[in-house]
């Protein structure tokens, strides 16, 4: 259904920002699109206390109550957010655990997390350095994407390893969160090291850690290439 309020007059865009003409109308869809990229440039420039509805209704070029028919208040559309781009991680992190060559999976999981962080919008900032991870909502989700990447990775592992569900669960969490810390202090030294250079170090480690671990074969048996072969 189209969303039929006039769009209130916007302020001065940002460079690059589009301008939304005055009066436009949008399809709900779109409109929610809209609403939610003014609100990540709003919360991530601002941090989710000092950030304001009127603020984030201003950027998208409409008026509050436009703002107010698609999100009940500030916290729904954070969780709104939140949740967006959580999907939006967890399917790059399964996209590349879903391929066959080993050394491939470790490398394009790595790889997802640093394609994430430098996304233009910085969205990663809500997932990875929410300054609302105390609010009860919010913690859940974001405890949740790490386990999902964590649990998608143990999956392997414990193909891969004589490993349990739980063990293969805490060794999962700990590779994720290499590849996350990794990809944010690559982001805060671009000048320094290139993102190859990063991508190939991180996923280098990631693969010799798996070294420490006994592969098992067909039935048991040691021998099969593991995660963690450092060959190639």
């Amino acid at each position: 259904m189209p969303d039929n309020t006039p769009t209130a007059q916007p302020p001065m865009p940002s460079p690059g920002q589009p301008v939304m003409q005055r009066g436009q109308r949008l399809p709900r869809s779109e409109r929610r699109a809209q609403l939610l990229d003014a609100a990540l440039g709003v919360f991530v420039e601002n941090g989710y206390h000092q950030a304001a509805m009127d603020d984030i209704a201003a950027r998208a070029g409409v008026s509050k109550p436009v703002l107010y028919q698609h999100f009940p208040g500030k916290l729904e559309l954070y969780l709104a957010l939140v949740d967006q781009h959580s999907t939006e991680l967890e399917k790059l992190v399964r996209d590349a655990l879903a391929l066959k060559d080993n050394k491939a999976r470790i490398n394009t999981m790595v790889n997802a997390y640093f394609d994430f962080v430098a996304q233009e919008g910085a969205a990663f900032r809500l997932i990875f350095e929410s300054d609302l991870a105390n609010e009860p909502e919010v913690r859940k989700r974001l405890d949740q994407v790490d386990l999902t990447c964590a649990e998608a990775m143990a999956d392997i592992i414990r193909a891969e390893t004589s490993m349990d569900h739980d063990e293969a669960v805490l060794v999962g969490v700990g590779l994720v969160g290499l590849a996350q810390t990794s990809a944010r202090h690559w982001l805060d030294h671009v000048d320094t090291i290139t993102k190859e250079t990063a991508i190939r170090i991180t996923s280098g480690l990631i693969r010799r850690g798996f070294g420490a671990f006994p592969a098992v074969g067909k039935g048991g048996k040691a021998g099969r290439e593991s995660v963690g072969s450092t060959a190639g």
